[in-house]
């Protein structure tokens, strides 16, 4: 439903605009200290070895650094027998590729993770036209552990663990999104550092930051119901 607003002068405008801007600073000061408590979590050894199927052949957690001492994985919806990822993964990760200079002179290597067989992926990714590093998990168990993967016999269940507590498994899927964050130590030792689940990634879609921005919001009638992969929108609409 459209909302109807207040047409107002220049000066009333800026008067709701600068209490608006009081808000939004808050905001930005919740942001700092929720980033600062981010920063000051504990960190887990990893003790399991998971091995990837990369294009550069196997590899395990470890080498996925690439040279650099920090790792985040997004664990991306697509599973074994799929044909094409997830197209809210896929909405998601058309922003990793203008990102990966920035991370990587930071020390920060990006990494997608899927249970989808590698040959799957990387016909996947062609359609895409993305070029991000994306790595098979397939049978190795990773987007399991980390609660982003389950079982049939999982979600028969009635219930499955994901986002730090346990959801009614009808309201779950074979696979669901995530990311988990890795520091490699300075005597080659793994620690898992962070993870965040469902809404906790919004803010790595730059677009959603930006469609709050605008006049309309994200006009949706339900969470990202107007995603589509990119090489499925309607081009007539698209067209302005």
């Amino acid at each position: 439903m459209r909302q109807e607003h207040a047409v107002v002068s220049p000066e009333e405008w800026s008067s709701a605009r600068k209490a608006l801007l009081a808000l939004e600073k808050e905001h930005t000061h919740l942001r700092d200290r929720v980033n600062a408590a981010r920063l000051a979590l504990p960190w887990v050894k990893m003790e399991k070895t998971y091995v990837f199927d990369t294009p550069a052949g196997k590899k395990q957690l470890s080498e996925l650094f690439d040279g650099r001492s920090q790792l985040v994985v997004y664990h991306f919806m697509f599973g074994p027998g799929w044909d094409a990822g997830c197209p809210g993964c896929s909405f998601l990760v058309d922003h990793f590729d203008g990102m990966l200079p920035h991370l990587n002179h930071h020390d920060v290597t990006l990494v997608a993770a899927s249970n989808a067989s590698l040959a799957k992926i990387e016909a996947y990714k062609r359609r895409m036209e993305w070029h991000f590093p994306w790595v098979s998990a397939e049978g190795n168990g990773f987007n399991r552990d980390f609660h982003v993967a389950f079982s049939p016999e999982e979600l028969a269940s009635g219930a499955v663990s994901y986002n730090f507590t346990e959801i009614e498994s009808a309201n779950a899927h074979e696979e669901l999104p995530g990311l988990s964050a890795f520091q490699k130590g300075d005597d080659g030792a793994v620690y898992h550092t962070y993870s965040s689940y469902a809404r906790g990634l919004e803010e790595l879609a730059g677009t959603l930051m930006l469609l709050d921005r605008a006049p309309k919001g994200r006009n949706e009638g339900g969470t990202m119901d107007f995603v589509r992969r990119h090489d499925e929108y309607d081009q007539k609409r698209n067209a302005g």
